[in-house]
């Protein structure tokens, strides 16, 4: 498929198999783009998912010059949107000049109009549209600079969550790196039940976990034999994201999650990496305030939109009013009810 772009030597193009390590290495060197800009997340939100995907990209004499991936997603619980990018924290256009980030907006909003989505929503660091429709006080990031000596990371740590680290490296907890999902997604599961969050499916992580490789780190926490934390993080340039986690009850005051954050923190400090990414939360939330504790600064993450005619910029997360009694009645399903029926509802959530 060529969408020829107007008025330039620019050509819009949809990712193809045989494009996808062209793809990966323009998105290895572009500043602005991120993990969640790879080609494996078209088949990982494919497989998982079922939702038809649009990764496109400008190219102008055989190069390509800026990408785009995006997720179509038509729920009628949760509305119908055009989302970069989709189950990921950031996306957007990522170019090299504003001439090709113009071209694959350009093509997106096409896109949206010929799909008959309510909207099309970028998810990004900066504002590059001043004058899109925006939203920037709802997530926010937190990403700080990794030093070569652990003790300058450790010292960086406010005073206070600094002794709750010290405190549970002496609290017998054993650490492994785990090749599959299966102990990962029973406490990432109970975890987010509790929280009143319907849950992704396995086949989800697992998809991750085979599309990424070694880019997909997967840490188990246990104590006395027992797993009860584990975290799946991801690893990208010079950065590492710490990006899902759970919990059993059982973890609170033993600080697993702080011995393991940790232990990311300090080993991507040995490899020489530069940005520990410890990735998206809501603010007013209790993953907000954990990741302030240890001396994060809050970055908002903007979202920017196009909308059809008529259409409102989209509220669909947990702080909305509406959903305060189905997240109250969510917490009360037994495990396996939420685990059947949690990927048929978060498979919409995008």
């Amino acid at each position: 498929m060529t969408m020829p772009d107007s008025g330039t030597a620019l050509r819009i193009r949809a990712l193809t198999p045989d494009r996808a390590a062209e793809w990966d290495a323009f998105v290895a060197q572009c500043p602005g783009a991120t993990f969640f800009h790879r080609a494996g997340w078209q088949r990982v939100i494919q497989r998982s998912f079922g939702h038809k995907t649009h990764y496109l990209y400008a190219e102008q004499d055989g190069a390509i010059r800026g990408v785009l991936p995006l997720t179509h997603i038509a729920s009628r619980l949760f509305g119908n949107a055009l989302i970069s990018n989709a189950f990921c924290v950031y996306g957007g256009p990522a170019a090299l000049d504003a001439a090709a980030r113009a071209a694959l907006d350009r093509q997106a909003m096409a896109l949206m109009a010929e799909l008959g989505a309510d909207c099309l929503e970028y998810r990004q660091l900066e504002r590059l549209h001043p004058d899109w429709p925006a939203k920037d006080g709802l997530y926010a990031t937190f990403r700080r600079a990794i030093a070569p000596d652990p003790e300058v990371n450790l010292k960086a740590i406010p005073r206070k969550q600094r002794a709750v680290i010290r405190q549970s490296l002496e609290r017998n907890l054993v650490l492994e790196e785990d090749g599959d999902v299966e102990r990962f997604f029973r406490l990432y599961a109970e975890s987010v039940r509790n929280l009143g969050t319907p849950v992704f499916g396995k086949r989800y992580f697992r998809a991750l976990k085979e599309e990424f490789g070694e880019d997909c780190e997967v840490l188990i926490v246990r104590h006395e034999g027992a797993p009860v934390c584990g975290v799946m993080s991801f690893y990208f340039r010079d950065e590492v994201l710490p990006y899902y986690a759970g919990a059993t009850p059982a973890v609170r005051g033993l600080g697993a999650y702080d011995f393991v954050y940790w232990h990311i923190l300090r080993k991507a400090a040995e490899r020489g990496l530069k940005i520990f990414d410890f990735g998206r939360s809501k603010q007013g939330t209790g993953a907000f305030a954990f990741k302030k504790n240890w001396g994060f600064p809050a970055q908002p993450i903007i979202h920017e939109y196009q909308l059809r005619p008529g259409a409102a910029i989209p509220d669909v997360n947990p702080l909305n009013p509406k959903y305060r009694l189905f997240i109250a009645a969510w917490k009360k399903l037994p495990l396996p009810l939420a685990n059947f029926a949690g990927p048929l509802i978060a498979r919409d959530l995008g």
